[in-house]
């Protein structure tokens, strides 16, 4: 599989450099640069091929080994529509890490939402399959730290993240979920929309997972006006991922910083350890926090989540280090 893999993204990267002698004429060293360090591949896993796209910090050399962020895009975006929302490249140029954007095919879902929810069916299953298909290919194909990989998502991306994260733990060192909902909520459409709105019966979201089995951190941001996924949903994964391992909420602290949205941030603990972190930012609704002001589910006015998420997952990296 991961030879099908390799051969599709090499035959994805000849395409892209079949164009007319004009047009290589005319392209500018500034583009010629970018595009050096914003490239196209496929992967294939058991939900048929996926594309991706990677951002490759500049001047990387073959002997480093840099950490992996894999972003999974929220339903209306593609990749390239998060990585313009979250700027998330911005970052990764000045702190030196890979950033990793799978994407959803249409024909799986309309609307570019992944499946999290149709677990039942085993689609939810095969796109994680996909996605891990995505990972491997850069971790084969690139200088990366394995040890140093983490996952964020927005939204359907978010509620795929933390499923990833259950699945398979020991592949990722830490996990943000932004404005998304925990997995084992729902099992079809219909409990994915009733959850949605706060009214899953469900109360224990998380899957069963083996006691001995240890989750990666875990990151929640959600904003209080946010009408299309209710904030109970990141409430209760936080406290869930925390009460899994009898992590107690420590005491509730407001940020702010200037003219930004508040943020109250609440960190589950066990024996100094860090569990999880809720953060709710007051006033922002379905959009990633901080994001791009040009861009749709994009809120300049919220603190920067890419900034956030970049501070957790290094400090898990440094911890996993340890």
């Amino acid at each position: 599989m991961t030879r099908i893999s390799l051969r599709a993204t090499s035959k994805a990267i000849k395409d892209s450099l079949s164009v007319a002698p004009a047009a290589k004429k005319t392209r500018s060293k500034k583009t010629t640069a970018v595009s050096a360090n914003w490239t196209t591949g496929i992967a294939m896993g058991t939900a048929g091929p996926r594309r991706y796209r990677l951002y490759k910090p500049p001047g990387v050399q073959h002997h480093e080994q840099l950490p992996l962020l894999v972003m999974l895009h929220g339903c209306g975006q593609d990749a390239q529509a998060m990585a313009s929302s979250s700027r998330m490249n911005q970052i990764a140029a000045r702190e030196r890490f890979f950033v990793l954007y799978p994407e959803q095919d249409r024909l799986s879902n309309l609307q570019g939402c992944w499946n999290w929810f149709d677990t039942r069916t085993g689609r939810a299953q095969a796109e994680e399959n996909s996605i891990i298909a995505a990972i491997e290919t850069v971790c084969l194909t690139q200088p990366v730290d394995r040890n140093k990989v983490a996952l964020a998502g927005l939204s359907a991306g978010a509620s795929m993240a933390v499923l990833l994260a259950t699945q398979h733990p020991k592949r990722f060192a830490a996990i943000a979920m932004h404005s998304g909902i925990a997995p084992g909520v729902a099992h079809s459409s219909v409990g994915a929309i009733k959850a949605m709105f706060g009214q899953s019966v469900n109360p224990a979201p998380l899957p069963p997972i083996p006691r001995s089995t240890q989750l990666p951190s875990l990151l929640v941001i959600h904003g209080s006006a946010d009408h299309i996924v209710a904030l109970s949903n990141g409430e209760e994964a936080a406290m869930r991922w925390g009460e899994r391992v009898g992590a107690k909420a420590g005491k509730s602290r407001t940020v702010q910083r200037g003219a930004r949205y508040a943020a109250t941030i609440t960190d589950y603990k066990k024996a100094g350890h860090l569990i999880a972190t809720l953060c709710v930012v007051d006033g922002l609704g379905h959009a990633w926090s901080g994001g791009a002001a040009s861009q749709p589910f994009s809120d300049p006015k919220g603190p920067d989540a890419s900034r956030m998420i970049w501070a957790f997952v290094a400090k898990q990296f440094e911890r996993t280090v340890d």
